[in-house]
């Protein structure tokens, strides 16, 4: 062979990586490599999205410390098949159950097939049994889903304690559990009794125990009563005399200075604020001539004292407390609030938002919206619930949530919100306050259509649900004429 044969001769495409192309497998990710090989394979086009998801996690959990293409590749082509597998014998039951269900079932299914090696046999076996667990679970026609749901919810809550306990195991912190959380939430209070906050950290700041003290510190409202040691008026010099505690300024990481500007930034005690020459812990505060009579110096020393040295309004203490994570197999510091005020915690950047979260749901409501006060509300009173180890169906408290929350604004169960705004004159009369509300419908001349079932109970016929909705009727003549049948 020629010397110019051999130069044109050119290498096999399944030749040695060239320096260039190992380098460039070196430094790429793995998520950049799954991604690529799911465009090569077109799964997009092929898959559902929560299937393809769920490759790239099993995926990125089995090789994401060791991007090895090879590797990764064969492990790839073998999952992609298991997918598309999985896809198919479970594809016939999204003619019956709804799209989330299809896409939860894929999404577990998937990760069981991968794990367990399923069968074929077993995957149409398991795909059977939600399909029919889903029809068992349909409302019947005619169901009085109200009435069930206010059974369902308000039987087991008979045994519910009438107790605060601390959270989560925490000494200093006190919430409302039991019947009194319960009752706070269907009445939709506008404030809870025991407001608090679980503050998670970003990614970033979530092991830095330095960083989550500092925003706990950050956090914390504090006001000049609570680092100052006494608060003394001079009448001979007319102003105030606070003497700060070292202890307390260490523990919320202030000083003297830090102090003198806060309560310089107030319209009424600007350029008023200095420090003791003799001494730095003390500062004078000139009284202003409108506070200057001897009756209104105490006042004046009262509002000093309130003013905000630094903290969020609201948030009266923060307790840091360090959980473990099984996701990740580490501990995180999670921060626990007394009171809340979503709004300015969560522009912090230091705070995770998504996780995120508090116990007051009209706060939810004015921040992030209706929805979310809807989601809050389904949490709120299922955690209630199984603190005290009943076992309530979901569905029951969601119908309650989309009651409470349809109109667009957060309303309460009783007289003032849901039941006050019925159409029927008995079954608010049946509810409260009888003889007010009978003495007023009867005065405006209201009209009772007795749709309800509180209301056909109490003149004592029949309600209208389950058999009693159908009604059936002929014609005599029809039938006589052999009619009937048509």
């Amino acid at each position: 062979m020629s010397e110019k044969s051999k130069k044109s001769k050119k290498p096999s495409k399944r030749g040695k990586p060239s320096a260039l192309e190992k380098v460039r497998r070196a430094v790429m990710e793995p998520g950049e490599l799954v991604s690529r090989l799911i465009e090569e394979y077109g799964l997009h086009q092929r898959l559902p999205p929560v299937l393809v998801s769920s490759i790239r996690s099993i995926i990125l959990a089995k090789h994401g410390a060791s991007p090895d293409e090879t590797k990764i590749r064969r492990e790839f082509e073998y999952i992609a098949k298991l997918a598309q597998r999985v896809y198919e014998i479970v594809e016939p039951a999204q003619k019956v159950i709804p799209k989330a269900m299809m896409d939860e079932v894929l999404f577990k299914l998937m990760d069981a097939a991968y794990r367990y090696s399923l069968t074929d046999e077993e995957l149409v076996k398991i795909r059977e049994d939600v399909v029919q667990s889903y029809l068992r679970a349909l409302v019947e026609p005619g169901e009085p889903v109200g009435t069930v749901a206010a059974q369902s919810i308000g039987e087991p809550s008979t045994q519910m304690t009438l107790r605060t306990f601390h959270f989560a195991g925490v000494r200093e912190l006190n919430v409302t559990l039991g019947l009194p959380r319960l009752i706070e939430l269907v009445d939709a209070k506008q404030k809870p009794e025991t407001p608090i906050m679980e503050i998670y950290l970003a990614e970033e700041y979530k092991h830095d125990l330095n960083t989550a003290l500092e925003t706990a510190r950050k956090l914390e409202y504090t006001n000049l009563e609570a680092i100052a040691a006494s608060a003394e008026v001079d009448l001979i010099t007319e102003s105030v005399i606070v003497r700060l505690d070292k202890e307390m300024l260490e523990d919320k990481g202030l000083t003297a200075e830090d102090v003198v500007s806060a309560l310089s930034r107030e319209k009424l005690l600007a350029g008023r604020v200095r420090v003791d020459e003799n001494d730095p812990l003390v500062l004078i505060i000139e009284v202003p001539k409108a506070y200057s009579h001897i009756s209104k110096i105490l006042k004046f020393r009262e509002l000093v004292l309130k003013t905000r040295i630094k903290g969020v309004k609201g948030i009266k203490k923060v307790i840091l407390q360090r959980r473990y994570d099984p996701s990740t197999g580490k501990h995180e510091y999670v921060l626990l609030t007394e009171g809340s005020n979503l709004a300015e915690v969560l522009a912090l950047p230091q705070v995770d938002h998504r996780r995120t979260r508090t116990n007051d749901v009209h706060e939810i409501e004015r921040v992030l919206g209706i929805e979310a006060a809807r989601q809050a509300l389904i949490n709120e009173i299922m955690n209630t619930l199984r603190e005290q180890g009943l076992e309530v169906d979901v569905r029951h408290v969601m119908l309650v949530a989309d009651l409470m929350t349809w109109s667009g604004v957060v309303r309460q169960i009783g007289r003032h919100g849901i039941v006050g705004e019925k159409r029927s004159v008995l079954a608010r009369a049946a509810f409260e306050i009888t003889a007010k509300q009978l003495f007023d419908a009867s005065a405006s001349g209201e009209f009772d259509s007795l749709r309800g079932v509180t209301e056909n109970i109490v003149i004592g016929q029949l309600i209208p649900f389950g058999t009693s909705m159908v009604e059936l009727k002929t014609s005599p003549q029809q039938l006589a004429r052999g009619e009937g049948s048509r």
